[in-house]
């Protein structure tokens, strides 16, 4: 989507993979910065490691935007944003409860739910809590109005999103097998969507159908997660011209 978008925008694209670049490797995260920004306006970098984006963005004399790491997946949490205002209206009126993991899309929903007044409930297993620096920073924020919970056995009645996301993300394919034990529970389902009478289904895809969500769910009449994918592409576009811009 963002090579879709930059070049809707009029500009043009250079892709790096991991083999090409091999940051913290073959050259230093801050090398390869001072390298790019000779050639390119910005960059837009996926990486595992968010050290080696903070790196990076501290290196680079261009914009730096973060596409995902292991912490946090903003871009994806922008376009969650916009499908939720299109869908429901004023963000301030809306409950979203993600379940699940407490991954890097559960710590990107805690910082925006602290910045844009959002109601957020985090269920997770014990032990799969977000990131508790996330957690502490987004509860100083004085519009912060969320709660992470190890039980799923509240209500869902005031609901209007319900969100989910991978068992096992990025770099966690050895933990699969344990993870699917531990979040067997923790599976959006119909019966889960029908105590939420209000609710739509939401998903940063890919999904894995049958695991944390149900192809019932997931390509029922509430869920919105092909809308969400394209509105990846908007809202990256108006990020990357107020970048690209200045």
């Amino acid at each position: 989507s963002f090579e879709v978008g930059i070049a809707r925008l009029g500009g043009s694209t250079t892709t790096l993979t991991g083999q090409d670049v091999q940051l913290g490797f073959r050259e230093s995260v801050a090398d390869a910065a001072r390298a790019l920004d000779q050639y390119v306006d910005g960059v837009v970098a996926r990486l595992r490691a968010h050290e080696d984006l903070l790196q990076l963005a501290r290196s680079s004399e261009k914009p730096v935007i973060n596409a995902l790491t292991d912490r946090s997946h903003p871009c994806q949490v922008l376009a969650d944003l916009m499908t939720m205002e299109e869908v429901g209206g004023a963000l301030a009126r809306q409950h979203v409860v993600f379940i699940g993991d407490g991954n890097n899309i559960a710590n990107s929903l805690i910082e925006a739910s602290a910045v844009a007044g959002f109601a957020l409930t985090v269920i997770t297993p014990p032990g799969y809590d977000p990131q508790p620096g996330v957690v502490n920073r987004a509860r100083s924020i004085e519009s912060g109005n969320f709660r992470v919970t190890l039980t799923n056995n509240i209500s869902l009645d005031e609901a209007t999103v319900i969100y989910t996301d991978v068992w096992a993300s990025m770099g966690q394919e050895d933990e699969r097998a344990v993870r699917h034990k531990v979040f067997g529970a923790y599976r959006v389902d119909q019966a889960l969507m029908e105590a939420a009478p209000r609710a739509i289904f939401m998903h940063c895809l890919p999904a894995h159908r049958g695991e944390e969500v149900t192809d019932e769910v997931i390509d029922g009449p509430r869920s919105v997660v092909f809308q969400q994918a394209g509105n990846r592409l908007y809202a990256q576009m108006a990020l990357m011209a107020g970048l690209f811009a200045t």
